[in-house]
């Protein structure tokens, strides 16, 4: 056992992605596209639209948590990498980080989604449309502020979209240039492209309770915020 988190891995490919994890990065995909949808169809959608925001805001904090507590590879020291490390890895030099999990690029990608997303969100429950709709701490901040935060709300989306499509696009080019499987992956948990040796994520009933329980403290959180 290393650190309580994860194991030697034996028999078969190693877990990489824990339970938590995966449903979190799908739930969150399928959010962020019903989101983008509610905003654009307009009308009575809007008041999805923001319950949307609401179910995001809680993915992005758990996500958080989860980086702190979750498994071997959700949790940021697994990821967490510097300036020469990252030139190092666009250079392909031999002892550059790329092992299971998140390499370089990966790491940078998750940290820019997670900080636009969350702040998409944030800003999301200030913001006003001067018609009939207004996040629920508009009324906290002046009208030119809510006015102002609604203005970053809406520049932040063609950068939200923006990182998608390159995260998209960096699937499909490991996919055909480096021959790396990664959505695979993200479903099942197990890598079977990993080194041999790697470390093995844990994913037991207890770690799954253990977001279980994190998920509720932040949904309730997010429900006395907007209620």
């Amino acid at each position: 056992m290393a650190n309580g988190t994860a194991t030697q891995a034996s028999n078969g490919a190693p877990v990489v992605w824990d339970l938590p994890t995966r449903l979190f990065h799908w739930l969150l995909a399928i959010l962020v596209v019903a989101s983008f949808l509610c905003a654009k169809a307009g009308g009575n959608w809007i008041d999805w639209h923001f319950r949307v925001g609401y179910a995001i805001l809680a993915l992005i904090l758990f996500r958080l948590a989860w980086g702190f507590v979750g498994g071997h590879y959700a949790r940021f020291r697994s990821f967490l990498f510097g300036p020469r490390q990252v030139v190092a890895y666009l250079r392909g030099a031999p002892d550059a980080p790329g092992g299971p999990g998140h390499n370089p690029l990966g790491a940078l990608s998750v940290y820019a989604l997670l900080f636009f997303i969350g702040a998409q969100a944030v800003l999301g429950l200030f913001s006003n449309d001067d018609i009939a709709s207004e996040g629920p701490l508009a009324s906290m901040v002046s009208k030119s502020t809510s006015d102002f935060l609604t203005g970053l709300h809406l520049r932040n989306e063609p950068i939200l979209i923006a990182l998608v499509v390159l995260h998209v696009l960096a699937i499909a080019w490991y996919r055909v240039f480096r021959r790396r499987r990664l959505v695979g992956p993200m479903i099942t948990g197990r890598d079977p492209q990993a080194p041999p040796g790697a470390v093995s994520s844990r994913d037991d009933a207890r770690l799954r309770l253990k977001a279980l329980g994190i998920l509720v403290v932040v949904s309730i959180l997010v429900w006395l915020v907007v209620r």
